[in-house]
This record gives C-alpha cells, structure tokens and sequence, in this order.
C-alpha cells in the first residue's frame, strides 16, 4: 500500500511541473473584435481542474486500495481463507455438515472423534454443540498452532498420530468417527491398516469426507506435510474397496442425511460416505 502511494504521490508531482511550464495562450478572438463568450469563467475553471483531477486520482486510490485490502483480508472464517486460497477442504465441509449430521445421526453424535488435518476447529466446533464429547487426531504434526489448540493438546483432548498404524484407543471407544482431508493421502497398503482402525473404535458409524477426483485442493504444502500430493479417488473405487475390507454402507444413516441436506438447501462439495463400524 504505501509503495501504491509512493507511486501517485510522484505522479503528482510530476503533474504540477508540467502544468506550471505549460505556456499559457491567449483567447482566441472571433471575427475583427469579438471574443468568445464566457472566457474568463472557462479559464477560471481551467486553472482549478488540475487540484480536482489530483483530488479525484487519489480518492480512487484510496479506495481501489481499501476493496483490495477487504477483499484479500476481510475474512474472519479460516476455512472461508481456505476457499479463498481458491481450493476445498474437506475439514471445512464437515463444519458446515456438523447441523446435518446432528439431524442424521440423533443420540449417536454424542461422543465424536474427528481424525484428520486442522483437527482443532472441528473438535472446538463440536464441542459447542449441546450434549456432544469431542476429540480429535491430527495425522501429521501439532507445529504452529493456536493458543486454542495448544489447549485442548495440553488437554489430552487433541493429539497426534500416524493413522497409517493402530489408533490409541480401546475398541469402540466412540460412537462416532468422522474423518476428512487424510485418507486421500494414503497409498491403498496404508489404506487397509487405518480404514479397518476407524472402523474398531467406533461404535455406530464412521463418516468419510474425501475429496472428488479433478478436485483442486486448499492450497498448502502437501508435499512437505503429507509426503505425497492427494490421490482423489471416484465413489465407485471408493464402494469397492469398502467392500474389500468388509465395511457395509449405513443405508439409514446415509438417507437421513440425505434428505435433510436437501430440507436445508446443503450441499456438499466433498463425498460423503456413511459406514456401519465392526461388530
């Protein structure tokens, strides 16, 4: 912003320069004697227009600058950053689904852990919610977080873990688990090992929000973070599998929530799986 100023400060002043060397000429005069009606009021008028001109430039700035600054940093809501940065996260979706999965799911969100990337804003998000326990996994580190955060870490309600192994909880520890933003990092061996764990400390269900194919993510460092860009899968590929490793689709789960997203006007912009846990 101030090399924006910087900039039409010097335009300015080279403004000035100009219209002081600038020779002044003399009325025309029409015919043998007589002159153009108004001139004194034009003149007049001429002499005051560079102050205006001046005055006008920089107001557009001013305000050009104000639209660029509320529009790049205007936005409170990390996840509305995240669509900013111009991509989706699936972490986001599911705070905007927590009202349509309460409705689906009635008594059994009641104890939720959330396992996958910015764990914190879901499991705080929950935690506001009548009724409901919450916790959460983040699957790759804890560096650089909030005082927020930092809290419900030092809490024991938020930790993290590699989920390509065990989780560390007992069998149906929770009556739900809701996970986004993670398995589509990993490889169809990991994926084996951490579907079946998900499926062992939930007691009613687990929910997957996984992105869709062609699909441009939020924009972070995948490649440090993760270890490996995004695999987005079809839904097709995603049914086989389940049933590979034996996991039937919650049918009653999956219309309850279908039919309210569509009472509410919601729509995803991730797949949304519903899973019956082991029994």
């Amino acid at each position: 912003m101030e090399l924006i100023f910087h900039f039409f400060a010097l335009k300015v002043r080279c403004y000035y320069i100009s219209m002081s060397r600038r020779p002044v000429n003399p009325a025309r005069r029409i015919g043998d004697g007589g002159s153009i009606p108004f001139v004194g009021a034009v003149q007049a008028k001429a002499r005051s227009s560079p102050v205006l001109s001046v005055a006008l430039v920089l107001l557009g700035t001013i305000l050009l600058v104000c639209y660029a600054f509320s529009g790049s940093g205007g936005v409170s809501s990390k996840g509305a950053v995240i669509k900013l940065d111009g991509g989706v996260s699936c972490t986001f979706e599911v705070q905007r689904a927590i009202p349509i999965l309460k409705k689906a799911y009635g008594g059994s969100m009641h104890k939720v852990l959330h396992v996958g990337p910015e764990t914190c804003s879901v499991v705080s998000k929950l935690l506001k919610e009548e009724e409901t326990e919450a916790w959460g996994v983040e699957p790759y580190d804890l560096e650089d977080v909030d005082a927020n955060c930092k809290s419900l870490v030092n809490k024991g309600i938020v930790r993290a873990a590699d989920i390509k192994f065990p989780l560390p909880y007992r069998a149906k520890s929770f009556s739900l688990v809701i996970v986004s933003d993670a398995l589509d990092y990993l490889s169809p061996k990991y994926l084996n090992r951490t579907l079946p764990e998900l499926a062992r400390v939930s007691a009613d269900g687990v929910i997957i929000f996984s992105g869709y194919p062609g699909q441009q993510r939020a924009k972070v460092a995948e490649l440090s973070k993760f270890g490996r860009p995004a695999k987005l899968r079809s839904s097709s590929w995603w049914i086989r599998f389940f049933v590979q490793t034996s996991l039937e689709e919650n049918e009653s789960a999956s219309k309850k929530f279908e039919q309210t997203a569509s009472k509410r006007s919601y729509k995803s912009e991730c797949q949304v799986f519903h899973l019956k846990s082991y029994h």
